[in-house]
């Protein structure tokens, strides 16, 4: 079988079932694990990583749901010299990947149709769907009760790590700073079992546009910054831009240091296996004295301690 994945949290599913040998083609964004760097690119974005600032990017995507377009371009060609028997995509969110009638509308019209399977998880639960989904569609069924099975013994101990916590801190979660968005689709449940209280946003509703009074009002304990799309380097230039908003410094957070940076282009905005690994940093982040750091926390930094260089 040969596989073409359009998202990055598939792709991520395809190498967890040990079908890398299988995936002949990627999207932009696909960059994990590292050899899929190799793939040829079938899912390009004219916007994507060019140097716009956060307000820019914005404003370009607003324009482009608003006039009825498509952020992304298909490379038509290769996709038909590639001849996939399997592509991969979502129906979740026209922002974060490729429209789903898109790509209907195109694999229609190759020489060869290829299975098209849809992906668009909006709770964790949601996660182990997929992974059985993509497991039936490549005969590997009996490897992805197995990943099933380890995710969800991996999020089983931290529930039971922070089960007995009395203190549940309020948790400001933001997937993008100019404009301010908080937590959205699975993020508010993982706030939850990582033993913390979603102060902004619902489990299984997009995020969307937050006013800072909001944000204010909630009084978080702790706020993490995991921009969607931004590795740490990324979301760095924009902290300024959060720390200048009025009222900042009065945040209980912002008093205490409990704030968060967390790379939002591999953790949290892919729905991928790698959201248990979200959790288990995230809880981690909110209780620390009930977890040893790990490769996995080492990918959260604290604000306080790398502001002085990097703001």
């Amino acid at each position: 079988m040969k596989i073409v994945s359009l998202l990055p949290s598939a792709t991520e599913i395809v190498a967890s079932l040990g079908l890398l040998d299988q995936l002949v083609g990627v999207s932009h964004e696909c960059d994990f694990p590292a050899s899929v760097n190799a793939l040829p690119r079938v899912l390009h974005c004219p916007i994507y990583n060019v140097g716009l600032s956060s307000a820019e990017i914005d404003r370009r995507v607003r324009e482009s749901i608003a006039n009825g377009g498509s952020l992304y371009e298909i490379d038509v060609p290769l996709l038909t010299q590639l001849e996939p028997d399997l592509v991969l995509t979502q129906m979740l969110c026209d922002v974060c990947a490729i429209g789903y009638g898109t790509v209907a509308g195109l694999i229609a019209t190759l020489p060869k149709r290829p299975e098209l399977l849809n992906l668009s998880p909006k709770c964790l639960d949601d996660l182990y769907v997929n992974v059985r989904e993509v497991a039936a569609a490549t005969g590997t069924q009996m490897r992805g009760e197995m990943v099933v099975q380890g995710l969800q013994s991996r999020v089983e101990k931290v529930v039971s790590r922070v089960k007995d916590i009395r203190h549940k801190p309020r948790v400001l979660f933001l997937e993008w700073i100019d404009p301010l968005f908080g937590a959205g689709h699975w993020t508010p449940e993982l706030i939850e079992l990582a033993g913390g209280v979603c102060a902004v946003g619902k489990t299984g509703v997009p995020s969307v546009t937050l006013d800072w009074s909001t944000a204010v009002e909630s009084e978080p304990d702790v706020v993490v910054v995991a921009c969607c799309g931004y590795d740490i380097e990324r979301i760095k230039e924009d902290i300024p831009i959060l720390t200048s908003l009025p009222g900042w410094s009065e945040l209980p957070a912002a008093r205490t240091g409990e704030v968060y940076l967390i790379d939002g282009s591999q953790f949290f905005n892919r729905s991928g296996p790698r959201l248990v690994d979200s959790l288990e940093m995230l809880a981690a982040a909110l209780h620390p004295e009930c977890f040893e750091r790990s490769a996995v926390t080492e990918n959260v930094l604290r604000l306080k301690d790398i502001e002085l260089t990097a703001v």
